[in-house]
């Protein structure tokens, strides 16, 4: 059996109140609007996080109570600013945001907040955000991005997964699987053709190394992705998604059985 979810807009405030106030796991879904090269769509971001929420709630427990919190399409995107089509806040206000939300949470005594991620520019508000409500509200705020997760042998080459950190061969194998009709593949790169942003193993200094520094998307590469799409293909999407799915379940489920003290 999967978990009992709830969505928040479609209930009333009375059976909101009438929530478990520590068993419930709210579920905070962060996507973004973005350019993603030619080939994937601006909500590329947003669509991910979506499907990677409905595809753990069929992989988590009866005994969590999921409370899902309307996505946020729009997050801190200034390294794609360049690109038309992206729409971005800053980290400050995408913070603002996530506290201000939180707060609602805790005022309809939900304790247990869960930040399901799927766009790298919005972690440090996240961070900032999550210490925050910690400390004014006593909450168990989880920062879940889900490219962090371990999972296991997927088929892909370990530079890839490195290194094809925007609009690579994951994002582009998850959107085949989740939403192959928003997928161009008539603007893939040629088969001869360079592949774009990948260049020489990296050092520790990457931008997603273990001392990365700050990078605008053209950096990277002109297209403005970041990887290999041409290795990507709907059964990769497919086994992408079942094994994260799986881990957010987990994720879930930890969080529901956590103690969750509130500050004095």
């Amino acid at each position: 059996m999967t978990a009992i979810r709830h969505d928040w807009s479609t209930l009333t405030h009375r059976q909101v109140s009438e929530l478990d106030p520590y068993r419930t796991v709210a579920v905070q879904p962060l996507g973004a609007t973005e350019q993603h090269g030619a080939h994937l769509p601006l909500s590329t971001d947003t669509d991910i996080a979506d499907g990677l929420f409905e595809a753990a709630m069929d992989r988590t427990t009866d005994d969590v109570t999921v409370l899902r919190l309307p996505t946020i399409a729009i997050g801190a995107s200034a390294e794609h600013a360049d690109y038309a089509g992206t729409l971005s806040v800053t980290a400050e206000t995408f913070a603002e945001t996530l506290r201000a939300i939180g707060a609602g949470v805790a005022a309809a005594g939900v304790r247990r907040l869960v930040l399901l991620n799927a766009h790298g520019g919005n972690l440090a508000a996240m961070d900032i955000a999550a210490l925050d409500l910690r400390r004014s509200h006593g909450m168990l705020v989880v920062k879940l991005h889900y490219p962090r997760l371990r999972i296991g042998p997927i088929g892909l080459p370990a530079a890839e997964l490195a290194q094809g950190i925007h609009g690579g061969a994951v994002e582009t194998a998850m959107m085949l699987h989740l939403h192959p009709e928003r997928v161009d593949r008539s603007a893939l790169p040629a088969v001869d053709a360079a592949v774009p942003g990948m260049t020489a193993a990296p050092g520790r200094v990457a931008p997603n190394g273990e001392a990365p520094y700050a990078w605008l998307a053209g950096d990277l590469d002109a297209s403005g992705i970041a990887g290999d799409p041409r290795l990507a293909d709907p059964a990769l999407g497919e086994r992408l998604v079942t094994a994260y799915a799986a881990a957010i379940a987990e994720v879930l489920t930890e969080t529901s059985h956590m103690e969750c003290s509130d500050r004095p």
